[in-house]
């Protein structure tokens, strides 16, 4: 596989543990801790074999930006978050910077 795919799946694992952590109550909940922790695992393992081609700096600015986009959208969308103008445009900034840094960046691996 490559990088941009083990990124992915550790993006998505990570959203998904930061997702469930709020159900944990505090890991005091064991299935949503299990799959909290899971997530996280999976999260690193992923980020480790994405991090073999790809550069460290270039691969944690994906995997923040991308994931604080889809941890707001869910917490928006499943959890009730409200989000305004500014956090629509930040995330949208965010979103921006990851395009600019994938299509445009000699630091990226391809």
């Amino acid at each position: 596989m490559t990088a941009y795919t083990w990124l992915a799946i550790a993006i998505v694992a990570e959203v998904i543990a930061t997702s469930t952590m709020r159900a944990t109550a505090g890991f005091t909940k064991l299935g949503p801790s299990l799959v909290t922790v899971a997530g996280y695992a999976v999260a690193f393992y992923c980020l480790s074999l994405a991090l073999r081609t790809m550069p460290t700096g270039i691969a944690y600015a994906i995997w923040s930006g991308v994931g604080i986009v889809l941890v707001a959208g869910i917490a928006w969308g499943w959890q009730g978050q409200r989000l305004d103008g500014a956090a629509v445009l930040g995330m949208g900034l965010i979103i921006a910077g990851v395009l600019v840094m994938n299509l445009f960046s000699k630091s990226v691996a391809h």
